[in-house]
């Protein structure tokens, strides 16, 4: 189920409603069951996939108080080992298949293609590693065990961020199941205040700038420099709008509840460095890939040579988990280089700029930063949103050739929606730059009635006018 269709808009005032009016013991199963309402709205038999890596967790962390500490680790890796096995087969079976296919091929040796095809269920990579970051917490002895399994199965379930996330811990979500959540005025406020926000970032922004987008980037070669480059940077809008949206709708339907989940976003494209980039971008998956992959792998607690090894396998890992297609290997190693890089010339770097008088503090210098960091982030969308490893190579070398400003609308996208395309953006910096010191929904909330009201319905207005509403899915609902 959408968050943008008409579907949910039914949905989530009846679980609502339904949930504070229930005893207590019986929330949960009510959360549970409209869990699985919303994940069977895509491709119904699919839930039983989930059910799958739902019961081998559960049962794993059980056992893993139960073993003697000699079993601990097979068992844990057991799991994790199952769990991935069901991610692999479904997402990644393919991809593998066809790259040896392909490498044969090289050589002359020609290999019949597989005769199945699998559908990718939807947000099978968020709610598995969900549920493999539960396992790896209670066996390192920072979770206790779960018993009550229609708990358990409604921490990995949650259908505010069953699809897109945030990948929650269970330190932080698990527990909210089983406490008393009283229907509170400023939460419910609070929440649909940030639902409506998440609903202008993908409505509004997200939806619009796709139009161009995919025009664009679904034959390049028809396209000069200048519609390359716009639909580069308007990409870079749409992944983060599209993203930050679901997470803001996430966050806020949760909030109505009474749930708190993880921030998941902090104004990225403000960040001075890529180090600080991934700080801010898509936070729970930055964070699951640092503690259970990087530090494992010994982190920066090593020699130059293995923390440069350890980061390109960690962005190497990121950029598979996010599609089953080498553009999404070549964006997470890019990624990891532009790290490498910014640690190996930061002695030189900062050399430069004091030398020309630009301290850190200087706002030249930290302009410099953003821009440079900004558009580094941009070349690598390329990579992530071309089709294939052949067009992303043509983008490249096109980008700056034939800037004809007569032939920048496309097919779908006509010149007269680039000012609310543009100015749809503008909006969105600006309140992500009055956020930084203030809080506007606080601001808002202290506003007379009359005011206060006038205000929400003039926001609803500005996006029903100015959204797109073709029901179009998530774009991370692919992973």
């Amino acid at each position: 189920m959408l968050f943008n269709s008409l579907q949910f808009a039914i949905f989530f005032p009846v679980v609502t409603g339904a949930f504070f009016l229930l005893p207590q013991r019986w929330r949960v199963h009510w959360l549970l069951l409209a869990s699985c309402i919303f994940y069977m709205a895509f491709i119904p038999a699919y839930i039983l996939i989930l059910f799958v890596t739902i019961l081998i967790d559960y049962v794993a962390g059980i056992y893993l108080e139960r073993v003697d500490v000699r079993y601990r680790k097979p068992l844990l890796w057991m799991s994790i080992v199952s769990t991935c096995t069901v991610l692999f087969i479904f997402k990644y079976f393919g991809f593998f298949t066809g790259s040896f296919i392909g490498a044969a091929g090289m050589f002359g040796w020609r290999l019949p293609e597989p005769a199945i095809s699998i559908i990718l269920p939807i947000g099978l990579s968020f709610h598995t590693f969900q549920s493999l970051s539960y396992v790896i917490e209670v066996y390192h002895g920072k979770q206790k065990a779960e018993r009550n399994f229609i708990v358990y199965a409604t921490y990995v379930m949650f259908f505010p961020q069953l699809v897109a996330g945030p990948i929650e811990r269970p330190q932080n979500l698990l527990h909210q199941f089983r406490e008393w959540h009283e229907f509170n005025y400023e939460n419910v406020t609070e929440g649909l205040k940030r639902m409506a926000w998440g609903f202008f970032k993908k409505l509004v922004v997200a939806d619009r700038l796709a139009l161009y987008v995919n025009d664009v980037y679904a034959s390049p070669r028809g396209c000069n420099g200048l519609q390359l480059t716009t639909a580069t940077i308007f990409f870079a809008y749409q992944i983060y709008c599209d993203f930050s949206g679901y997470s803001d709708i996430a966050i806020g339907a949760a909030r109505v509840l009474g749930f708190r989940l993880m921030e998941n976003f902090k104004t990225p494209y403000y960040a001075l460095s890529i180090s600080e980039f991934w700080r801010r971008w898509h936070i729970s998956l930055s964070t699951w890939f640092k503690d259970y992959l990087y530090v494992p792998l010994g982190g920066n607690r090593v020699g130059k040579t293995r923390h440069i090894v350890n980061l390109l396998i960690t962005f190497g890992v990121s950029g598979l988990w996010h599609g089953a297609n080498w553009t999404f290997v070549i964006w997470g190693v890019l990624n990891g280089v532009y790290l490498i890089s910014g640690f190996l010339t930061k002695g030189w770097r900062d050399r430069i700029f004091n030398a020309v008088g630009l301290r850190e503090d200087t706002s030249l210098r930290k302009a410099i930063m953003l821009g440079s960091t900004f558009t580094l982030t941009c070349v690598a969308w390329i990579v992530f949103r071309a089709r294939n490893v052949n067009d992303a190579a043509y983008v490249f070398s096109h980008l700056a050739s034939d800037w004809n400003f007569q032939k920048l609308a496309t097919e779908q996208f006509h010149m007269r929606q680039f000012p609310v395309a543009v100015g749809s953006i503008i909006v969105l910096e600006l309140a992500q730059w009055v956020s930084r010191s203030v809080s506007i929904p606080s601001v808002i909330g202290r506003m007379p009635i009359t005011a206060r009201w006038a205000v929400y319905a003039s926001f609803v207005m500005f996006v029903l006018m100015l959204g797109v509403y073709k029901q179009t899915q998530f774009i991370y609902f692919q992973f």
